[in-house]
């Protein structure tokens, strides 16, 4: 073949196959080393390399084929039996053998001895598997986080004897004795509004029974469901709802009394099977105190809203690597596409919004640790703001991040050979899934501020990471302060008066914004501390220039600032703080 024609041959821009996307991720490293005990790092490490090469090749053609061959739902078997059953492709089976049986994703909070490790893993260590293997496949993430979630409840609420029968099996990495969770809530008649609930709990010879409809049952067959139900006579609203675990098969290995009517053709996510199910007198057992229902589910809808922001910003990360694989390998007008000035700034808007969420999530998952594993008051009060100010802006900072990286590949992104399709697609799911951004926005302002005064945590956190942060120029830590304290003021305005209900969105981005500059800011001085790289610091400049600062929309934008900017940023080699400091001022 002659050169001409080979070169013809190559002009489409390569994709990201093969690539180790745990190697490809300095700031991974980097954050990890900030946010976990050294020695749980070493442990780790030679895991997430595993898995970040398998995300980079044997996991996304199997998400690939996942999301091509979608479950169907068999209502009879081959007998003429009533005995529904849902059929995935191989691929989806051996994308669940890898993150359930082979690195027990979900087990990791629950039982010792997962990967070697002798005791459970904090918070911060489970989501950095989570965030490398959501690179791959998405829509797999959901039954992970639940059969997660649904051990937390179990473990936390149930009886003893509830927790012999069924804890083991949730946490299980045989995948002969794994029994998989589900989590079903939503239904027609209230989606966010669960005090509006009609499926009812009925004590029909001494054994409760369920009946009603539940709308969006993702992993609709899971041998375990975790639901809410209102017990017969209880109040009305939130007060009156019930917490009840679902078997798919009874003791006698028959078939539970409920039905999947079918299952939901979506946008995204297809690899995974949601249905519409109907309970026909569905045998389940309370979990916990039938008038606490609402607050316990409560609580794993908190783990399960960290886990989203996780799963967004993985679908974000690998977004970037998508777009920097094409601007490194393709050429147009003579030059690379990362050398073209618009490009480039076209990457700093995709990696900007990325590295802010990451920040986010492993400080969060830092928090959730404090609270849970060392009793920290503080971090639980800083947990109940930080967790639904990262669901709102993460989850929708990533359809716009996943559209760019598209657009860098031009019109071959929107071919669904590619991986860009399939990740925009999924990314309008995380804005949606526990609730929508008017429903997390006013949790965060309304009850997280309003009702429980979490801002004071956030800004005492905020000001002594910024006085601790002496790597920085004082005139960027004071800007940095400036802006922590507006972002409270204007959460403490809107929370207290109803009448500024409207500005709940643009007041909680305000704090997401705010907070993650300052984290940046405050990891930056690790970083730095052990090799000598303060680009972290950057990234926090960028925050207050573009998501905080009001441009004026006529003027012309400062190219050299924001080239020398890019060109550090995209760059892999670490810049010294000498090189970056007078970036930060000027």
């Amino acid at each position: 073949m002659t050169e001409p024609a080979r070169a013809r041959q190559n002009t489409i821009a390569p994709d990201t196959t093969g690539t180790n996307f745990f190697r490809a991720d300095a700031s991974l490293a980097d954050l990890l080393q900030v946010y976990l005990a050294p020695e749980l790092w070493q442990h780790i490490e030679p895991h997430l390399d595993r898995l970040g090469a398998l995300a980079g090749d044997e996991l996304d053609t199997c998400a690939r084929l996942a999301d091509r061959h979608t479950p169907v739902l068999h209502h009879r078997d081959r007998f003429g039996r009533d005995e529904q059953r849902i059929e995935y492709h191989p691929a989806y089976r051996e994308l669940e053998r890898v993150a359930f049986g082979e690195f027990g994703i979900h087990a990791m909070s629950h039982r010792a001895g997962i990967l070697g490790h002798p005791g459970t893993y904090p918070a911060v260590a489970k989501h950095a598997f989570t965030y490398l293997f959501n690179q791959a496949e998405f829509g797999l993430g959901c039954p992970i986080n639940v059969t997660d979630g649904a051990a937390m409840l179990l473990s936390r609420f149930g009886d003893e004897k509830l927790k012999a029968r069924y804890l083991d099996g949730l946490t299980q990495t045989d995948m002969t004795r794994l029994t998989q969770g589900a989590q079903f809530m939503t239904e027609k008649e209230g989606g966010s509004d669960v005090g509006s609930l009609t499926t009812s709990a009925k004590q029909i010879d001494g054994q409760w029974r369920l009946y009603g409809e539940k709308w969006f049952c993702s992993n609709a067959d899971a041998p375990l469901a975790m639901l809410l139900a209102r017990p017969e006579g209880a109040v009305s609203g939130t007060r009156g709802v019930g917490l009840f675990l679902m078997p798919r098969q009874l003791d006698d290995g028959s078939q539970n009394h409920y039905r999947i009517i079918r299952l939901k053709e979506k946008l995204g996510t297809r690899s995974m099977a949601s249905g519409e199910i109907k309970f026909e007198g569905a045998i389940a057992y309370p979990v916990g105190r039938l008038d606490r229902g609402f607050l316990q589910m409560a609580e794993m809808v908190n783990w399960s809203r960290l886990s989203n922001g996780v799963k967004s910003t993985a679908l974000m990360r690998r977004a970037l690597h998508d777009a920097l694989t094409v601007a490194r390998g393709r050429s147009a007008f003579g030059k690379r596409v990362i050398d073209l000035p618009l490009a480039r700034r076209q990457l700093m808007k995709i990696m900007l919004p990325l590295e802010q969420a990451l920040s986010m999530c492993f400080a969060t998952a830092r928090a959730l640790d404090r609270a849970e594993l060392e009793g920290s008051q503080e971090a639980a009060t800083l947990l109940r703001l930080l967790t639904p100010v990262l669901k709102f802006r993460a989850t929708r900072d990533a359809r716009k991040v996943c559209g760019d990286a598209l657009e860098m590949r031009g019109g071959v992104g929107y071919i669904e050979e590619f991986a860009c399709a399939r990740l925009l697609r999924d990314a309008h799911l995380g804005s949606i899934w526990e609730g929508t951004g008017n429903i997390v926005a006013i949790d965060a302002l309304q009850r997280a501020v309003g009702r429980h005064g979490a801002e004071g945590a956030l800004l005492a956190d905020l000001h002594a990471r910024i006085d601790e942060a002496t790597l920085a120029p004082a005139a960027f830590r004071q800007r940095l302060r400036d802006i922590a304290d507006k972002a409270i003021a204007m959460a403490r305005t809107v929370a207290h008066n109803s009448g500024n209900e409207a500005d709940a969105r643009r007041a909680t981005s305000a704090l997401y914004h705010a907070t993650s500059a300052v984290f940046m800011t405050s990891e930056a001085q690790h970083i730095h501390a052990r090799r000598g790289d303060a680009r972290r610091l950057l990234l926090a400049r960028l925050v207050l220039d573009h998501r905080l600062a009001s441009g004026d929309p006529f003027a012309v934008g400062r190219a050299d600032h924001e080239q020398r900017c890019a060109e550090i940023l995209l760059s892999d080699a670490p810049a010294s703080i000498e090189t970056v400091a007078s970036l930060l001022v000027s």
